[in-house]
């Protein structure tokens, strides 16, 4: 490291002899360093800190008003988290006075009268810690930053493949691939509207489009299957949900297993009469906000199999099936969004309904 480093180095000296801080200021001066303060009264060491940030300090040991000790008790209090060494100057050579000052913070000491070049080398010796020091500390912030900056990307690219692969699995049905998006919209909605955690509507707002995603293993001629399904038929559609969880099982990361959840309960009743035979909260309650944002907007858009109702029948329906199908809160939670039109799609087609009636 450079002596020019060193120079621009801001060094506060503390001691009551007005004698021994105009030396000092002229040794370190002579020697380049050109940022320097000074105060006989050890009652101004606070502000001083506070307002020059000194990457060194000369402290005298016995002053009056205040001892060394209690400047180095004061500056640990208020000090940043970074290594800002003390040289102790002192005539006090007993034990005592040695380990007092280390156990505050002390790093070196020069026993007056002191030698020019000896203050010199230790205070090239303590800068060269300091600067190394800060120096290190640079390096983390950056390594820490690249690791948040990478962290950011894999996330991305995590919540990415998740998009894609509900998409994935909704595109023999619903080729806009919009379903999966705007289950996950209703759903983040309604966890919100119920006080969960942003970072648990987060969660479902990613995880909910994967709720389908057992019906990549549902074939096509049932799937897209344009009239109603034979009881061996629908059996076989309803194995999606647990098709679903085999997929997303065992994963570590909390997304997936959120999703997997949901792929498993999201056809679950309120009344235990769902596809597993869940009832009440033994349904996770992922699965049971997911259930109306999935039925309303299926409702609401063309399938193979149906037309799509208008919305207020659609709205009647999730409303008519509160207590049955969906737990009430969630249904009054769902019926709040839709009145406030904070809904996704289909939220377009809400507009100004008795419009369009008197029209």
């Amino acid at each position: 490291m450079s002596r020019r480093v060193f120079t621009k180095a801001r060094i506060l000296i503390i001691d009551d002899e007005a004698t021994n801080v105009e030396v000092l200021r002229r040794v370190l001066e002579r020697s380049g360093f050109t940022r320097v303060q000074t105060t006989t009264d050890p009652r101004n060491a606070r502000k001083m800190y506070l307002d020059f940030r000194p990457d060194l300090i000369l402290l005298d040991l016995h002053m009056p008003h205040v001892d060394g000790l209690a400047v180095m008790d004061e500056l640990n209090q208020i000090a940043e988290a970074t290594y800002l060494p003390i040289l102790i100057l002192t005539g006090d050579v007993s034990p005592e006075a040695r380990r007092d000052a280390l156990s505050r913070g002390a790093k070196d000491f020069v026993h007056k009268p002191f030698s020019t070049d000896e203050v010199l080398l230790r205070i090239g010796t303590l800068l060269e810690t300091r600067f190394l020091y800060l120096q290190i500390q640079n390096q983390n912030q950056m390594l820490e930053a690249k690791v948040r900056e990478r962290t950011r990307e894999l996330e991305g690219a995590q919540f990415e493949i998740i998009e894609r692969l509900a998409k994935a699995a909704e595109f023999r049905d619903d080729s806009t691939g919009q379903h999966t998006a705007r289950v996950g919209q209703m759903a983040a909605l309604m966890a919100k509207h119920i006080g969960l955690p942003e970072s648990q509507v987060s969660l479902i707002r990613r995880a909910a489009p994967l709720h389908d995603v057992g019906k990549i293993g549902i074939p096509d001629s049932i799937l897209l299957k344009p009239g109603k399904l034979s009881s061996d038929e629908f059996a076989l559609v309803k194995t999606h949900t647990t098709i679903g969880a085999r997929i997303l099982s065992g994963s570590r990361f909390p997304i997936l297993r959120l999703a997997e959840e949901i792929a498993f309960s999201h056809h679950e009743r309120w009344d235990g009469d769902g596809y597993a035979r869940i009832a009440g909260d033994s349904i996770p309650l992922p699965g049971r906000i997911v259930a109306i944002a999935d039925v309303f907007d299926a409702l609401t858009h063309r399938r193979p199999y149906k037309d799509a109702w208008p919305v207020d029948e659609a709205i009647a329906e999730i409303e008519q099936q509160r207590g049955r199908q969906f737990e009430p809160r969630l249904v009054e939670a769902f019926l709040r969004i839709i009145e406030q039109r904070d809904a996704p799609l289909p939220m377009n087609q809400l507009a100004e309904p008795k419009a369009e009636t008197e029209g």
